[in-house]
């Protein structure tokens, strides 16, 4: 008695696509006039293609995946924050003061990445300081659209998903409007160019306008270290802009993927972007032109 197998995956490699039950080596039966399967996508997704397409064949398609570095110290820091606002919105009005705030700090606080036991203490005291002057800006009786809301969209060549820090409800010119709130705790401050610029946030819109069947064209970035808060309001025209230039990431990860199915290269179709990016890279250690980058200590980026 025999058995057809599937493809081994090679260590280091993507993994080989599976073959549909009686149709060897293909993943399924095509025909002519068929429409191409829609890329399914998140905003992280797209942008790790955008910055190094090996980051992304690392990050998506080679199994096992290689071993990451360290966790980052202002990874864990920006978690910590906003899992601390996710809390705070899901307690009732009422209780949405600054006096809540330590205990969802503490209680879901990541403590990776940090140098000592001092730094991170710092850390938590500074997030808390931002924290509680960011909700004395807020009305505790606004009930947001969503607070860490999925939304989803589909396009000819995208199906696309993404999680949006905040979805806020604001009254607009021509009635109800949608805007999209994302939370940034960096060092550097962002400007109006960052939230015009942001792929995400455009995203973001575009998904929650169809969501939510009302307009989405203002985007902000909420820098909490600083206070500020930079704002971008979108046209149909630019919101087109930037969803084609999704696709156009879209049709670029496909093609080299096919490729490497029909027995390409998997570092050509995927090749490294060198870059200011590399000495930050989680992969910086497997790949070549990475590992040539200067080391980051885990707490470098610190906003503290």
């Amino acid at each position: 008695m025999s058995s057809t197998r599937s493809p081994r995956a090679v260590p280091g490699q993507p993994r080989p696509a599976r073959s549909a039950p009686g149709k060897p080596g293909h993943e399924q039966l095509g025909f002519a006039g068929m429409p191409e399967r829609l890329f399914v996508c998140t905003p992280s997704k797209l942008a790790a293609y955008e910055d190094c397409p090996r980051r992304y064949r690392y990050s998506y398609l080679d199994r096992p995946a290689p071993q990451k570095g360290p966790p980052w110290a202002h990874n864990s820091l920006g978690a910590s924050v906003h899992t601390a606002l996710k809390n705070w919105y899901a307690l009732p009005a009422a209780r949405r003061g600054p006096e809540a705030l330590p205990a969802l700090l503490t209680s879901t606080w990541v403590g990776e990445g940090y140098r000592d036991t001092e730094q991170e203490r710092q850390a938590h005291r500074r997030a808390l300081d931002w924290l509680e002057s960011y909700v004395a800006t807020l009305d505790p009786a606004d009930e947001p659209l969503g607070v860490e809301r999925v939304v989803a969209a589909r396009t000819a060549v995208l199906a696309f998903n993404g999680r949006a820090d905040r979805i806020d409800a604001r009254p607009g010119p021509a009635g109800p409007e949608a805007v999209i709130v994302d939370y940034k705790t960096g060092r550097a401050e962002p400007g109006p160019d960052d939230a015009r610029g942001s792929q995400a946030l455009a995203l973001y819109a575009f998904a929650a306008q169809r969501v939510f069947r009302r307009p989405c064209r203002r985007v902000e970035l909420h820098h909490l270290p600083t206070g500020t808060v930079a704002v971008h309001e979108h046209t149909d025209e630019s919101l087109a802009r930037q969803l084609a230039r999704a696709e156009d990431t879209a049709r670029d990860i496909v093609t080299a993927e096919k490729a490497v199915e029909a027995g390409g290269d998997p570092d050509a179709e995927f090749p490294v972007r060198p870059g200011s990016l590399c000495a930050w890279c989680d992969f910086r250690r497997t790949c070549p032109a990475g590992a040539e980058a200067p080391a980051k200590e885990a707490w470098a980026a610190l906003a503290v």
